[in-house]
């Protein structure tokens, strides 16, 4: 049932955003700081968790996750320390992601021919 609820709401996570995509006409850009945005603020009010434990993996891989996880070690570290410790807490848990999306971009720059 896991595996279920885990397609369904990841798949609906992802119909959102094609359907921003195709009928507002919307740059994959503003879709993804959407969605980024959208993690962010579900989890501010606490509600993201609860979408995980429901979904599992259909909530973890899309790109709002990203920013559950920014807002959740950030708020974290800034409970348990000062509040300086909530710009450290954003990179703490997201920075291994960060920095293999700046090394695969890096390596598809040298390998492809940008358009224009």
């Amino acid at each position: 049932m896991s595996i279920l609820f885990a397609f369904l709401i990841g798949g609906l996570i992802c119909l959102i955003g094609q359907l921003l995509v195709d009928l507002l006409k919307l740059q994959p850009v503003h879709v993804t700081v959407s969605f980024v945005f959208v993690g962010s603020l579900l989890e501010l009010f606490g509600l993201y968790d609860n979408i995980i434990k429901l979904a599992g993996a259909g909530a973890l891989l899309p790109i709002s996750s990203f920013g559950h996880t920014m807002t959740h070690s950030a708020v974290e570290l800034a409970v348990k320390g000062s509040y300086l410790d909530l710009f450290g807490g954003v990179f703490q848990q997201t920075s291994s992601g960060i920095a293999y999306a700046i090394v695969i971009a890096f390596i598809c720059s040298l390998i492809f021919k940008p358009k224009g």
